[in-house]
């Protein structure tokens, strides 16, 4: 009995650690991405020859906008990266290739961890209708505002068609939609929050 308690307590240790770094050590790795995401995002296009300004590609991993929720306050702030494979979720909100870029007519779609790498999407079940949704890219600040939440099981895919729910319809408007876990701590299910685009400005205003 001696043995096993000892067995018990070690292995308790173990996962107590193995806790601890999913929620707190996995959010350092995030913060380090972010911030060199940060930099390469206020970086200028690199001009062409003759003057003019690259054409606007971001490969996958590579910083696409920063995303803005002011409901949860002025320091939330994280960079978008193109794509949502495991790497790029560790550094970040995902965009998921092939749906609508920032501002586009489309259905711009988003994925982010609930509970570890920094834990972007949170919170997202507080966002409530008419909440607004910041992106800002190089040049533009994009203004969405949430319309709805609803919860889907993971293999639900006409969430991120170009018309959420109408898979195969023509898109006529820019919205966005934000996919985590949930609920916390599982991935039984997907917590959604879709928005439309409601104002485009420039990004220092």
């Amino acid at each position: 009995m001696r043995v096993c308690g000892e067995l018990g307590l070690t292995v308790g240790g173990v996962l107590l650690l193995l806790c601890a770094y999913l929620i707190w050590g996995t959010g350092g790795y995030t913060a380090g991405r972010q911030a060199v995401l940060r930099e390469q995002l206020q970086q200028p296009p690199q001009p062409l020859s003759g003057g003019s300004r690259r054409p606007e590609r971001v490969r996958t991993g590579e910083p696409l906008a920063m995303l803005r929720i002011p409901r949860f306050g002025e320091d939330y702030r994280y960079v978008v990266v193109e794509g949502v494979d495991r790497e790029e979720l560790r550094a970040g909100p995902g965009h998921y290739p092939g749906t609508a870029l920032p501002g586009g007519t489309g259905n711009f779609v988003l994925a982010g961890h609930r509970t570890t790498y920094a834990a972007p999407f949170n919170r997202i079940d507080e966002l409530r209708r008419g909440d607004e949704i910041i992106v800002d890219t190089r040049d533009t600040r994009y203004v969405y505002r949430v319309t709805e939440t609803r919860i889907v099981a993971p293999a639900e895919m006409s969430v991120i068609a170009p018309v959420p729910g109408s898979p195969g319809r023509r898109p006529t408007r820019a919205r966005i939609t934000l996919s985590t876990c949930h609920p916390e701590y599982s991935a039984a299910q997907r917590l959604i929050v879709f928005g439309r685009l409601d104002d485009r400005r420039d990004p220092d205003r």
